[in-house]
């Protein structure tokens, strides 16, 4: 185990190394900082150049410079703490008027941005930085670097590591203190496009006319280029990049409000630390280990269940650690090497079992019957060979008309072999489905019992189940049926079943011959189970139950007495009873006067007009056969 834990946390370490896998990590984070993203700060706004910004100013771009110049003055009138103007102003307009008119608005609250240009040469590799005009800063408006840190997919995740980065240096015109950026640092975006509170560049320009009063007042102010239709992330856009939120929306963030998300981060110290590369291949270890230690006796569901929650756990606390702890740790790595060590240690017990289920089957497959074979190699110690005395409860199953159906199609084997085996297979798969075992077919009766080979507690409950179960089976096949004929053209006769349940004490075990042999049942328990099959039809009813089965299953179902019959073994007659279909029910009233019935029958004090017989078929119509077959059987004996 430990050799399977090592070798799936190397595995998995060496993944994380890779780019693709740096990738999966990335697009993990997005995933993760999409379900909760922080709130945008109330005094933080976008003055976006928009469409209809273009269209209210009608001057083609790039605009004059005194129009800025203008903006800048209006919104430090409306009382803006600080002005980010995202655009680049690095070379001379042909008018220097307009020149000389922005850089006199400009002044100490304004940051201009600048950029840096990375030239690759086959002869070396050169940074070019573009800084605003000298004039522009004249008055104390500073520069900073707007260029931003992508990742391999062209995403902005990282913080800028820039000491003059654009968004640290409006923090400090701002009045705001930055912190130190951790190594990688990440952020964490407010939302796709448009999530930052924004206004229209035109609106800007006059907001007494277009905007609440004191609307700035207070407030950091970036300007930029921000479309309202954001550019797709195949369009690719002018100053637009993609965010942790393009992975959802397919739209790329305006640069402006990438801005935005880097100055807040900085700002409030929101930025989210990951782990680093020691830490990630601790964990790796540990969630290996971890999955080991679960599966360390055996593979079964549970174990493999409890190994599987590791990587669940995982991602929960990759969770909590982000939000709460603003510390990134992809559950990635750690979760591929706990699921490899499943699968290690799963496929050594697959290949172990199924050599241990092979040397099983090649011993027994002439032993036992093949599900039980199938049993035993699953489970070899639960199976105990050889003959036992073991309580049982016994089903026998018998098809009421098919004799006739039979009689009718003997010309026809094949379709009434089709028939039988048709309905035999829904009423096998309710005794399987109840952990039954079907001991034999005779004809159209199924024999079947509980408690053996395995143990089953609930051995009655469940052969009650199963007789239910087979009675709506044949009452479903019924109705398939109707509207078939036979070779004359008749109608074929309706299909019922009378099942027939008791428990009691039997030798189980392999009955057969030296040439031949199965898995099956002896016992007096057997045969009184057979005889309450047959007596089935006698009562009118589907199923009748033993008295040790009523015992076992009293007050799981609702039952009704039908007679007291001779017992071998019994010095007193034993009772035999029915249960109700599901969802039937009788009243105290009701069972009182049955059990008075049942009481007189018993003792023979009834005759067959008895005002009792059809004050009940009407109160319980599901026994009206049974009724009216007692009141005939009292009728022919006088």
């Amino acid at each position: 185990m430990a050799a399977a834990a090592a070798v799936a946390a190397l595995a998995a370490g060496l993944l994380t190394a890779t780019p693709t896998w740096r990738l999966v990590d990335a697009r993990l984070y997005d995933l993760a900082v999409t379900l909760v993203p922080p709130t945008p700060p109330d005094d933080l706004v976008i003055v976006a150049i928009d469409e209809p910004s273009f269209s209210d100013v009608g001057i083609q771009w790039p605009w004059p410079r005194s129009l800025h110049g203008q903006l800048v003055e209006a919104l430090r009138a409306a009382g803006a703490k600080a002005i980010g103007l995202d655009l680049i102003f690095a070379e001379p307009s042909a008018d220097p008027a307009e020149d000389d008119r922005l850089a006199a608005a400009l002044g100490p609250d304004v940051v201009l941005a600048a950029d840096e240009t990375l030239i690759e040469t086959p002869q070396a590799s050169s940074v070019i930085r573009t800084e605003p005009l000298p004039a522009l800063t004249a008055n104390g408006a500073r520069a900073g670097l707007a260029s931003v840190l992508l990742d391999g997919d062209g995403a902005v995740r990282r913080m800028p590591p820039y000491e003059d980065s654009f968004a640290r240096v409006l923090a400090t015109v701002g009045g705001e203190t930055a912190g130190r950026i951790p190594p990688g640092a990440m952020v964490r975006p407010f939302g796709p496009a448009r999530t930052v509170p924004t206004v229209s560049y035109y609106q800007a320009l006059d907001p007494q006319s277009f905007l609440p009063p004191r609307f700035f007042d207070g407030k950091v102010v970036l300007v930029g280029l921000s479309l309202q239709s954001a550019a797709s992330a195949e369009d690719g856009g002018a100053d637009a990049f993609a965010s942790s939120f393009t992975t959802l929306t397919n739209q790329l963030t305006p640069g402006v409000e990438v801005q935005a998300t880097l100055f807040d981060a900085l700002r409030s110290g929101r930025l989210v630390t990951p782990l680093s590369p020691a830490g990630v291949f601790a964990l790796v270890l540990a969630a290996a280990g971890l999955a080991g230690a679960m599966v360390l006796r055996s593979t079964t569901w549970r174990t493999v269940l409890a190994g599987a929650l590791v990587p669940v756990g995982l991602v929960g606390a990759s969770g909590v650690l982000l939000t709460a702890g603003s510390v990134w740790v992809s559950p990635a790595a750690p979760a591929i090497a706990a699921l490899m060590t499943l699968a290690i240690q799963a496929a050594r017990d697959f290949v172990a079992e199924r050599r241990m289920r092979q040397m099983v089957t090649r011993a027994f497959q002439h032993y036992l019957a093949p599900d039980l074979v199938d049993r035993l190699a699953r489970d070899p110690a639960a199976l105990k060979l050889g003959g036992e005395r073991r309580t049982l409860t016994i089903l026998f199953c018998d098809v009421r008309g098919f004799t006739s159906i039979a009689e009718r199609m003997k010309d026809d084997p094949e379709r009434l072999t089709s028939l039988i085996n048709q309905l035999l297979d829904p009423l096998s798969a309710e005794v399987l489905k109840r952990g039954g075992t079907i001991d034999k077919y005779i004809g159209d009766c199924v024999m079947a019992f509980w408690n053996a080979p395995l143990d089953d507690p609930d051995h009655a409950v469940h052969a009650v189940e199963a007789a239910l179960a087979m009675v709506e089976a044949a009452a479903a096949f019924d109705r398939k049926l109707s509207g078939e004929r036979d070779p004359g053209g008749a109608p074929l006769p309706a299909i019922a079943v009378g099942v027939g349940v008791n428990t009691g004490d039997c030798v189980v075990g392999n009955m057969g011959s030296s040439a031949r042999f199965d898995y099956s049942v002896l016992g007096d328990a057997v045969n009184l189970a057979s005889r309450l099959e047959g007596a089935s039809k006698d009562y009118g009813v589907a199923i009748v139950l033993g008295a040790e089965t009523r015992a076992r299953v009293e007050g799981r179902f609702p039952l009704i007495t039908l007679d007291r019959i001779a017992v071998r073994g019994r010095s007193e007659r034993a009772p035999v009873s029915t249960p109700l279909p599901a969802g039937s029910s009788a009243d105290a009233e009701t069972l009182a006067l049955h059990e008075g019935l049942v009481a007189d029958l018993v003792e023979d004090r009834l005759a067959g007009d008895d005002p009792r017989f059809a004050t009940l078929a009407e109160r319980l119509p599901m026994l009206a056969g049974y009724y009216r077959r007692m009141a005939e059987r009292i009728a022919a004996k006088s």
